[in-house]
């Protein structure tokens, strides 16, 4: 059990569970509340999940113990995720969760492209497939 919970493959597809799950309860929970709004109470939600694990775990840290170079990236990676968060319970909001779920999904294709840009990642032509294929799944499934 240990060995499996140490895989990365097995924290990926819990990953992709769960933002399914997000999907169908983020969309539930817009019907009737402001998209930032309920993006702020998600936030909350995750803050206080995120507080209870660190705890439980034991991994909290003095923040000067944390580099400036993560403190930059992980900054730049919340104002993102923020920003994110914001534009899919909108979409949410305005559109069918199937659609909007597909869409999202081409943050693979993004991740991918930009994985190889600037972190050096190998290109390989079951990359380009796969990514060619997530593309045309999400239009296909968005557009019709």
């Amino acid at each position: 059990m240990m060995k499996l919970l140490a895989r990365w493959e097995f924290f990926a597809l819990g990953a992709a569970l769960f933002a399914g799950l997000t999907a169908l309860f983020g969309k539930m929970g817009v019907l009737n509340v402001p998209s930032n709004l309920a993006t702020f109470i998600r936030t909350c939600v995750i803050l206080l999940l995120t507080a209870v694990i660190l705890s439980l775990r034991f991994e909290w840290q003095r923040p000067a113990t944390i580099g400036m170079k993560s403190w930059i990236f992980l900054v730049l990676s919340g104002i993102t995720t923020g920003l994110s968060w914001l534009c899919y319970y909108r979409a949410l909001q305005l559109g069918p969760v199937s659609k909007v779920a597909s869409l999202d999904k081409l943050s693979i294709v993004v991740a991918i492209i930009l994985g190889i840009l600037f972190l050096g990642e190998k290109w390989s032509w079951q990359a380009a497939v796969g990514a060619a294929l997530i593309t045309l799944g999400a239009v296909l499934i968005a557009m019709f």
